[in-house]
């Protein structure tokens, strides 16, 4: 299977580490460069890209992917 790279945007530094939980949870392969702007970068299995862009968006981000 690929890899996804999601590139995600919070309005706030908390809502960026509940999707980092929660990311995690969904075994993404890596979470990182969460700074104090509230973004964030994962990679994914591209069998759960989705569900992760849907967390994503329920908990307020706004994502980018890269295949």
């Amino acid at each position: 299977m690929s890899q996804v790279e999601i590139h995600a945007a919070f309005d706030s530094i908390n809502a960026a580490r509940e999707a980092q939980r929660k990311l995690q949870a969904l075994r993404a392969f890596e979470v990182s460069s969460m700074s104090e702007n509230g973004t964030l970068t994962a990679t994914v299995d591209e069998a759960v890209a989705e569900r992760a862009l849907h967390l994503i968006s329920q908990i307020g981000g706004n994502a980018n992917t890269v295949i």
